[in-house]
């Protein structure tokens, strides 16, 4: 993957396993930033974002167990590495720049693969990582590299990959990206999704690494 990618690596605050032990649920978001992200969608992503750490923060099992890390694309940046919500303190995005999906996917999921390898060394549990993909436009860069990656690391029951398709964006191109179908966005129901997402997370961390659980309904967000 290193042949696709490379990017600086940025310093982050320390790993707490010793004080905190519980298994870990990894979640990023890759959040496009892009220019058409403008006005009112930028503002509504920003508040979700804030809601998925208050929802998160007030559940106490998933404050130790779910870490958020956070990636913008327009152009790729890492916004924050993986951390559980109480070290997660998310800026104010602001849209500018292109549409890089095939970038931002390689960079998401070799974030993730690091983190297993990090928990792996401190002997800690965890649960499959899920990475969300939130756009409104169509790939800028090549991306038929993260295609086959998402393909083999679906297949294999690495990760769980979900793309959100906001209005604009192409759910051609998400469907051959992805594995699952891309689920359109209701609106700027921003809110209503990170609602969806924290109560999923907080039922995958009720439960043990490995155990099934059944997703809650996209209700009140997605325009099925």
């Amino acid at each position: 993957m290193e042949d696709y990618i490379s990017f600086e690596q940025i310093p982050f605050g320390s790993d707490d396993f010793a004080e905190n032990p519980e298994s870990r649920c990894p979640c990023i978001l890759l959040l496009d930033t892009s220019g058409s992200m403008s006005g009112d969608p930028i503002r509504e992503l920003n508040y979700g974002v804030a809601t998925l750490k208050e929802e998160l923060q007030q559940d106490s099992l998933a404050s130790k167990r779910v870490e958020i890390a956070m990636v913008t694309f327009g152009p790729v940046a890492v916004e924050s590495d993986f951390q559980t919500v109480d070290k997660f303190f998310p800026r104010q995005l602001s849209a500018h720049g292109d549409t890089p999906i095939g970038a931002a996917i390689l960079k998401g999921i070799d974030m993730v693969t690091k983190r297993k390898e990090v928990y792996k060394e401190n002997g800690v549990g965890y649960y499959k990582p899920w990475i969300i993909l939130i756009t409104d436009g169509a790939p800028t860069d090549s991306w038929s590299a993260a295609a086959n990656y998402i393909k083999e690391g679906e297949s294999n029951n690495k990760f769980a990959f979900f793309p959100i398709a906001v209005e604009g964006a192409s759910i051609d191109v998400l469907s051959k990206i992805s594995v699952r179908a891309p689920i359109k966005l209701k609106g700027h129901k921003f809110r209503e999704f990170f609602f969806w997402l924290s109560g999923s997370m907080k039922s995958v961390s009720s439960k043990n690494p490995g155990e099934n659980t059944k997703l809650l309904p996209p209700t009140g967000w997605a325009d099925l």
